[in-house]
């Protein structure tokens, strides 16, 4: 079929504003970039954009060299897959069970849920209610109070209603337990929304720090977050109180946000790619209907 000169205008005009909407949300990206790897001068000075000027990869050199950034690394991966198990498998579990129908006590169960989205005890009495359950100082700290975000578990409640219930009344009636419908059956069809949570959770424990910075109080402990935190902070603290170890304090000072933002959010950014394509079938099949 022959393309019609309107239509042709309009794929012109579409690609081109897709373009510049992607040069937009680009290029602040490239110049955090660029002034990781830029020399303090060129960034005070204002003169970074796209590419480094002054290339200079000192504060990634002192970072990288530190054991303690490893070990807090390695702590943040560890938060980061234990809590996203953590929360999937309890978010599974709950949004499966509003799911049903059947389920005595449904709506007070979900209406209980939702009611925790506007009206929360504070930081006071999470603190105390942690701190009694013995989680003081341990990872237990991080990732058992966000067990179940019930934003995300609505989503996959509503995504678990437009399964057709005669495929687990069929697994049922062949001998499946509740259990073997919902894992043998529910779940590999549930791939997309299961993806999507993965990603937000995962995202979500990665940046977090605030926790960590509440309840924990060994440095070994720390996630990668804290860390960089407190070399921004100690940077700054530096500088401002008249320290002189010139060279390389105002190196670290000039782009240790832009080297924190890179180190941060790196891996995010090589996982995204695997989970992508199933992100906004995910988010969209789980909103279908309420």
């Amino acid at each position: 079929m022959k393309e019609s000169i309107q239509y042709k205008v309009f794929r012109v005009f579409n690609v081109s504003l897709l373009i510049l909407i992607v040069a937009l949300t680009f290029y602040p990206f490239l110049n955090i970039v660029a002034q990781s790897f830029s020399s303090e001068a060129y960034i005070n000075a204002g003169k970074v954009n796209i590419w480094p000027k002054g290339f200079n990869v000192g504060t990634y050199k002192i970072i990288v060299r530190d054991s303690m950034f490893w070990i807090n690394y390695k702590n943040t991966v560890v938060y980061t897959v234990v809590g996203t198990a953590i929360q999937m498998v309890m978010t599974t579990m709950f949004a499966y069970a509003l799911s049903k129908k059947r389920l005595l006590g449904r709506e007070f169960f979900t209406m209980f849920a939702v009611f925790t989205m506007f009206f929360g005890g504070g930081l006071i009495p999470n603190y105390v209610l942690v701190k009694s359950l013995g989680f003081g100082n341990t990872m237990w700290a991080i990732v058992v109070p966000g067990a179940i975000s019930v934003f995300n578990m609505l989503i996959m409640k509503t995504f678990f209603q437009n399964i057709p219930e005669e495929l687990e009344e069929a697994a049922i009636m062949d001998g499946s337990s509740t259990y073997g419908t919902l894992l043998k059956i529910v779940l590999p069809l549930s791939l997309p929304v299961i993806a999507t949570m993965i990603l937000f959770y995962s995202v979500g424990n990665w940046n977090s720090w605030f926790p960590a910075f509440i309840y924990l109080n060994d440095k070994e402990l720390f996630p990668v977050q804290i860390y960089l935190r407190n070399l921004i902070k100690g940077a700054e603290g530096s500088l401002s109180s008249g320290a002189t170890s010139a060279d390389n304090l105002t190196q670290i000072s000039a782009n240790i946000k832009a080297v924190t933002m890179v180190l941060t959010v790196l891996p995010i950014l090589c996982v995204y790619p695997y989970v992508q394509k199933y992100f906004v079938s995910g988010v969209m099949l789980g909103s279908v209907k309420g």
